[in-house]
């Protein structure tokens, strides 16, 4: 019954008109929106509409949650699965909004709940992730990467890719693939360009990837998951394997969006 429910609640807001003013916001803070296709944009405008009315937003450290700040985040936490399966990032009640860095306070975690293993809640964050728990996003940092993607960093497309990687239960940089030889050629990809970033920054040596990824599995798949989208590019240059297997997974092609744009 309650299946049905949210199915039917779901079908009435992707039926209701998009907000003109939310079309303003995604034109102006979504870089990436504009390389869709026009069949990937209604899609997306879809999940927005889902995604705000679902999800438990809260301002902390003063800031107001507003209508810019729900559909920027929700905008490209969606846009990660355009080509998923998916239900709406199941795992993710809430989004906790600071309107800059911050060292968050110590929360009391629920009986349930555990924070993803690369969290270190004693020091400065951009955004968090926890199992079975919220997301924690700094808007500042969401707000200037949303605009400007050639940095090549984005917190909303890390942390969310942390929400998938955690859908089988734990943070472990794989996220649920369909088969056998799916999980063998992930392992076998993404464990060689890990232990290749991984012997770079041992050694000090500056690489096309984020040196953070070097510091779990979990935090690897994250950061390729921002460069893949971000500077998708450089990834083919630098890993074509590990690009593929991104490809494969999120079933997108930003490399080719970027090369039909430009």
């Amino acid at each position: 019954m309650f299946d049905l429910f949210r199915k039917r609640r779901r079908k009435k807001l992707t039926q209701a008109a998009f907000p003109p003013a939310w079309e303003e916001i995604i034109r102006r803070n979504v870089a990436h929106d504009a390389m869709l296709t026009d069949a990937e944009r209604a899609q997306l405008r879809g999940l927005i509409q889902v995604f705000i009315a679902e999800k438990q937003w809260e301002g902390a450290g003063g800031l107001d949650v507003d209508d810019e700040i729900r559909v920027t985040i929700s905008a490209q936490a969606c846009l990660l699965l355009l080509g998923l399966p998916h239900n709406y990032y199941r795992n993710v009640q809430s989004i906790i909004v600071y309107p800059t860095t911050v060292v968050p306070p110590q929360r009391t975690p629920g009986f349930f709940e555990r924070p993803s293993i690369q969290a270190d809640r004693q020091s400065p964050i951009l955004g968090q992730a926890f199992l079975q728990g919220p997301v924690i996003i700094i808007w500042d940092a969401a707000l200037r990467e949303g605009r400007h993607p050639e940095s090549g960093h984005n917190v909303i497309y890390h942390e969310f890719a942390h929400k998938l990687d955690m859908l089988d239960g734990t943070a472990d940089g794989t996220p649920p693939l369909s088969n056998r030889d799916e999980y063998r050629d992930w392992i076998d990809i993404c464990s060689r360009e890990y232990l290749r970033l991984k012997n770079d920054a041992d050694r000090g040596k500056k690489s096309f990837l984020n040196a953070y990824g070097a510091t779990n599995e979990a935090e690897f798949f994250a950061v390729a998951t921002e460069q893949f989208f971000d500077q998708p590019q450089v990834l083919i240059r630098q890993a074509p394997d590990l690009y593929r297997v991104l490809k494969e997974y999120y079933q997108q092609d930003p490399g080719q969006r970027m090369v039909e744009n430009n």
